[in-house]
């Protein structure tokens, strides 16, 4: 039976791992639920240790952290505005309406309108746009090492056990 317990631990932490890379699926939060499920399922004899777990979820925190920042931080550093920002998040909003595709180019068109609203040029707009884009791919990147970071402390938590 504990077989089946690996797999399904694997499977999950496998789809969290892809679901860093989509911001869809809450990547982090899949995997940490994997490692919860599997000490839950097969005890402290065949597991990781709840101090694992612990700092499988600090990570999981760490990367949401890291997600909120990061496209923030991008379009800042190549200079939005309020504007931005606020066109930023009122793009992902209604992007989520419209799928995979609307939540990648809701913030982006969002950033930009807002720049143009707040009265940039066409130019300055498009540059705090890539800026976004860049900060928001960089916290992609950083979410998926970190998932890597929880399933690898996991793994050999659980298997050194």
């Amino acid at each position: 039976m504990n077989y089946v317990w690996w797999s399904l631990t694997l499977a999950l932490m496998a789809a969290g791992l892809v679901g860093t890379l989509t911001p869809v699926i809450p990547g982090t939060t899949i995997i940490l639920a994997a490692a919860v499920l599997h000490r839950l399922l097969l005890g402290a004899a065949h597991s990781a240790s709840w101090l694992t777990v612990a700092g499988i979820a600090l990570l999981a925190l760490v990367s949401y952290a890291v997600e909120l920042m990061s496209g923030t931080w991008g379009a800042r550093r190549f200079g939005a505005t309020k504007w931005g920002a606020i066109g930023g998040l009122l793009g992902g909003l209604v992007g989520l309406f419209f799928g995979l595709i609307g939540v990648f180019i809701g913030p982006l068109l969002g950033v930009l309108i807002g720049e143009l609203l707040g009265g940039k040029d066409l130019l300055p707009a498009t540059r705090t746009t890539w800026g976004s884009f860049l900060g928001s791919t960089a916290g992609m990147l950083g979410k998926f090492i970190l998932g890597v970071a929880m399933i690898g402390w996991f793994l050999l938590s659980a298997i050194h056990r």
